[in-house]
């Protein structure tokens, strides 16, 4: 029996496990070389020491063992039974392709919007460089991995990253991978490095993603540090994360975890970028959302402070919340209180998500979320299971309900 069963769920946050070269196998030949095989968390019992070229032979003799065990009559018939306490490389379907479609009858899913897992502070930190031709490169590359592992089943919706560093080169691979079938349009959470997310010459940007009627969105990890690194010298060991190391993050950096989605879409709003673009749709992913009642509010209340005095603000045809709840969605975390923050948001705003196959997500999502949804009605259960994701995915998610 699936895990999920008895509606339609749709999973707006579910990852692959890409492979140590998964980069710079799919990366053109002049970036190529330049591309250094994933280092990986302690966690995920694949951690690189010594030498890089014995360390590479003995990743690749791991990854053959994990094929091997994930084929095996073993491991197989106890999928039905263990498809959510199996995390990261250990699940379904969370590096061979092939796999991920058996994973999603297990689950019980009626489509998941994939992300990648280790390179979104990588994307990042590549586009805040100086060499645009890399940035845009592995961009690319990233983007082809994404479609490639996706292709298998149509209901697996992959995110392609464009940097919005360089306005040209944003709208152009925008349309590369809307060409290759994106299902949305990946970006980071932060400011770019030289201009405003609401810079009038991203205007194309935005007129591509609502013309194609795909989201953009927002993912944890594609920021910088969420917090100065200073918090963290307190004359304490370090303690772990949910991976057993010290590589995610912890209670004191998953406080600034809505800084950043929060500044970006605050400034998207007063700058008029989703009244431009009323059809353009922002999903926030994996960043929370219990945040979002108390930043309505501070935003409307900046409204009211600064539009007799600012002419961009008068401008407006909608007010702050308005625009929220016409055109972003959110995925809360399952530790949050989802009914508290439908009541103080409006049901349009949050989504399920179940961050498979990653340990954060939990093993029991759906259990925590209906404890927390609590007597909400059956339309508002819909509308976090299903109808906001289909309003977030548009055109993507056409086929997966006609």
């Amino acid at each position: 029996m699936p895990y999920s069963t008895g509606r339609i769920v749709h999973d707006a946050d579910s990852h692959l496990m890409e492979t140590p070269t998964w980069l710079r196998d799919h990366a053109d030949p002049d970036i190529r070389d330049r591309i250094q095989p994933l280092r990986y968390p302690s966690g995920n019992e694949l951690r690189q020491t010594g030498d890089p070229g014995e360390q590479l032979r003995d990743l690749d003799l791991a990854f053959e063992r994990l094929r091997a065990r994930h084929a095996s009559p073993t491991y197989r018939a106890a999928e039905d039974a263990e498809i959510m306490q199996r995390k990261n490389f250990a699940a379904t379907g969370s590096f061979l392709a092939a796999d991920r479609p058996r994973a999603l009858d297990l689950l019980g899913f009626s489509s998941q919007l994939v992300f990648n897992t280790f390179h979104n502070r990588r994307l990042r930190d590549w586009e805040h460089d100086h060499d645009l031709d890399f940035a845009y490169g592995v961009a690319r590359a990233h983007n082809r991995g994404m479609v490639e592992f996706c292709s298998v089943d149509p209901r697996l919706l992959p995110t392609c990253y464009i940097p919005l560093a360089d306005f040209d080169r944003a709208d152009a691979l925008a349309d590369e991978a809307l060409a290759m079938g994106a299902a949305a349009l990946l970006v980071a959470s932060g400011c770019p490095r030289t201009h405003s997310p609401s810079h009038v010459r991203l205007d194309g940007f935005w007129a591509r993603a609502q013309d194609a009627a795909i989201p953009v969105v927002f993912h944890v990890g594609g920021t910088g540090d969420l917090i100065e690194p200073g918090y963290f010298r307190n004359g304490r060991p370090v303690p772990p994360d949910f991976h057993g190391g010290e590589e995610n993050f912890r209670s004191v950096d998953y406080m600034g975890i809505p800084g950043p989605p929060a500044q970006t879409l605050a400034t998207l709003i007063f700058d008029g970028v989703l009244d431009r673009f009323p059809a353009l749709r922002i999903g926030v992913i994996e960043q929370g959302a219990i945040w979002v009642p108390s930043w309505l509010r501070q935003m409307e209340a900046a409204f009211d402070a600064f539009a007799r005095h600012e002419e961009r603000l008068r401008t407006l045809s909608l007010r702050p919340t308005e625009y929220v709840r016409r055109q972003v969605r959110f995925t809360p975390y399952p530790t949050e209180d989802v009914g508290w923050i439908i009541a103080n948001s409006g049901p349009e705003v949050c989504m399920f998500s179940s961050d498979y196959p990653h340990v954060e997500g939990g093993r029991r999502p759906l259990e925590r979320f209906e404890a927390s949804l609590g007597d909400l009605g059956d339309s508002s259960r819909r509308r976090f299971y299903c109808d906001n994701f289909v309003d977030l995915m548009g055109s993507a998610a056409k086929p997966l309900v006609a």
